[in-house]
């Protein structure tokens, strides 16, 4: 993997997305049958937050004491938007900004996801594990300057 290439070569392309009136549930649904870790939430391709896997499981896992009481689960589940627990206000970068660049953004901050925005508009997510896929995929990583 080029280090100096852009991160469109390893984002994953129209990643899946949520509106804001989506409920917790609908999350629950991509990140079980998705097996994704992030979920950016946009209107019409606009980005306006995300929500991981840590803000839902702390949902989850931030209200009831007594785990078997599902029928209240249920109503938390489907009841609450995912704006409610969405990140905003969030770090973005280019399809043409470097993978060098990214890999400090993940290096200096507690995040694990970039969305990608190219002129307004959400194109692509940037995750660790996209990286880690490629490095493991090339089996090395250099700086090469075309």
């Amino acid at each position: 993997m080029n280090l100096l290439g852009p991160v469109k070569d390893i984002m994953t392309a129209n990643p899946y997305t949520l509106t804001p009136s989506a409920t917790i549930g609908d999350a629950a649904k991509i990140f079980d049958e998705h097996k994704v870790h992030h979920i950016p939430i946009a209107i019409d391709n606009t980005l306006l937050g995300i929500v991981s896997m840590s803000d839902y499981l702390f949902f989850r896992r931030g209200f009831l004491d007594n785990r078997d009481d599902e029928k209240i689960e249920d109503i938390r589940m489907n009841n609450y938007e995912v704006s409610f627990i969405m990140t905003k206000g969030i770090a973005t970068m280019e399809s043409t900004e470097k993978i060098n660049v990214a890999l400090e953004i993940f290096k200096e901050n507690l995040f694990h996801a970039i969305p990608i925005v190219d002129e307004g508009v959400l194109t692509g997510i940037l995750t660790t594990h996209d990286i880690i896929k490629n490095l493991a995929k090339d089996n090395e990583a250099y700086a090469e300057y075309d």
